[in-house]
């Protein structure tokens, strides 16, 4: 059986790449693969630790400089990845080459997979985000390499810059259960006629939260922030909520458990967001047959256009009307989009084509 290994900064965690690696995984496996995985951190196989963000800091929060390690160090970082990588007959990477949180690292991961079989995961590269603008470096390309985006403006984005790409979009798995709405609200404490806005998200600045939690104090309902904070937000986030409670909001901020309970327990998932990669949390909402209100970034009106109907939410008024007399073809028809366009079949069976134009199928 062929191995594929899967590397990343981390794996194994709750953060959107790592989420969408493991359907990754699955689906290699299920094409027949022995998988193994590879990364800085997180619950994997074999652990590189040079691999992690922010293993080579330059102080730039988190922005990797062309200092930040001398190249006899990138060298030695590319023969200790080779070595993990041995026994790989294909490698996906998942992120690394895209986003210069770690350049040595991907400068290493590059160097190791010269001329062999791999495909860059590419979630959100540096031009996509302001604070990484000056570095072009990556993705880096090759001929023996093959490259997806997991959206149709990244992958137009890297056409534009001459690296050809195809689109393969997160899969989700339509048959998670419904979940324990009680049990979702005992496990943190909410009562049952709490009204609940779920922001199911790390807490960084792009995230949002002040929108989030204006939208809950509108809507007289309890903020639920489920995410750590990352990226040095922690003093702002802090000060956020501290605000919010000052005014009277009531303030969860305490991990969600299983998805299901986590969306049965929340009557609006709040996701107003200035960017992402993609954005899974108003796709679970829709399986779990919960509404959304969504921010206007440009994947999420990419999703929209399949057919998804999100509120709003600096519109909290419709929001409310909503709540007040649920329509159940809003979250039929999200379900039905979501059904059509982003399962796990449909995932695996994009792969499936990219693995076979190349030549690499089992």
């Amino acid at each position: 059986m062929p191995t594929c290994a899967v590397l990343s900064f981390r794996l194994g965690g709750t953060d959107g790449v790592s989420v969408v690696a493991d359907t990754w995984i699955d689906a290699l496996r299920g094409l027949g693969f022995d998988v193994v995985t590879v990364a800085g951190e997180g619950s994997v196989d074999r652990m590189v630790p040079d691999l992690a963000i922010g293993r080579w800091p330059d102080g730039r929060a988190g922005v990797e400089g062309p200092d930040a390690a001398s190249d006899a160090e990138v060298e030695a970082l590319t023969a200790e990845v080779a070595d993990a990588l041995a026994d790989a007959d294909l490698v996906v990477v998942e992120n690394l080459g895209t986003i210069p949180m770690n350049l040595p690292a991907a400068r290493a991961v590059a160097r190791a997979r010269a001329g062999r079989p791999t495909v860059w995961h590419h979630h959100d590269p540096s031009w996509q985000r302001a604070r990484y603008a000056d570095v072009d470096e990556l993705p880096r390309d090759e001929p023996a390499w093959r490259h997806v985006a997991i959206n149709d403006l990244t992958r137009d984005q890297l056409r534009a810059r001459g690296i050809d790409a195809v689109t393969i979009r997160n899969g989700f798995d339509l048959d998670t259960p419904l979940g324990d709405r009680a049990a979702g609200r005992a496990r943190v404490g909410l009562d049952d006629d709490e009204l609940v806005v779920l922001h199911p998200v790390r807490a960084i600045e792009r995230k949002q939260v002040p929108v989030a939690i204006a939208l809950a104090e509108a809507l007289g309902a309890t903020y639920w922030l489920t995410g750590p904070a990352e990226e040095g937000y922690g003093p702002t986030l802090e000060a956020e909520l501290e605000a919010a409670r000052a005014r009277g909001v009531r303030v969860l901020h305490a991990p969600g458990g299983p998805a299901p309970d986590m969306y049965a327990a929340a009557d609006l998932v709040a996701f107003p967001s200035t960017w992402e990669g993609f954005g899974n949390p108003p796709v679970e909402a829709a399986l779990h047959r919960r509404p959304a209100a969504v921010g206007h970034y440009p994947v999420a009106d990419e999703l929209r256009a399949l057919g998804f109907r999100w509120f709003d939410p600096t519109e909290p008024e419709p929001i409310a009307r909503w709540l007040a007399a649920p329509d159940e073809a809003l979250l039929e028809a999200n379900l039905t989009v979501a059904r059509r366009h982003l399962s796990l079949g449909a995932m695996a069976a994009g792969l499936r084509a990219l693995l076979d134009e190349a030549g690499w199928l089992p």
